[in-house]
């Protein structure tokens, strides 16, 4: 091999190299943008229903969520979202778990979780193996039943 092959070929290896660079970049920079999206999404919706709580005593109905969340500033990035409201009642804490959307990134970052609302209205970012033992505890046996059908 010559000089001249030793140099395109040493280029071409740069090439293939920095462009693989960039595009693992550029799918983590999209999940990272999307998770952030889902996640003030569900912060707002997090602020309409501690609202709705303070001005009315109990959590909106379900009727009434999926009348408002296409308003939601970032809406597109939640997906799916599942609402809890009627397994509520007045023994519940402020740590359950009102709503939830399941996520799936292809990024080294963040991978599979859940965007979690709960009933005080934080708003946190849940590992696949936490949601589920914790939706487990919260659970009751009525609401599993209706879940499985």
């Amino acid at each position: 091999m010559n000089r001249r092959q030793k140099i395109i070929l040493k280029d071409f290896a740069i090439v293939i190299i920095a462009t693989t660079i960039g595009v693992a970049a550029m799918i983590n920079l999209k999940d990272w943008v999307n998770h952030s999206e889902a996640m003030r999404a569900m912060e707002h919706l997090g602020l309409i229903v501690t609202n709705y709580r303070k001005e009315h005593g109990c959590v909106p109905p379900e009727s009434y969520i999926d009348s408002i969340k296409e308003n939601l500033e970032g809406h597109v990035r939640l997906g799916k979202l599942k609402y809890r409201a009627r397994w509520f009642n007045l023994d519940s804490t402020p740590d359950e778990i009102l709503a939830y959307t399941e996520k799936h990134y292809r990024s080294l970052i963040l991978g599979k979780g859940f965007v979690v609302l709960r009933l005080d209205g934080s708003v946190e970012w849940m590992d696949e193996h936490t949601f589920d033992a914790l939706l487990s505890q919260q659970q009751s046996p009525l609401e599993i039943e209706m879940l499985r059908k």
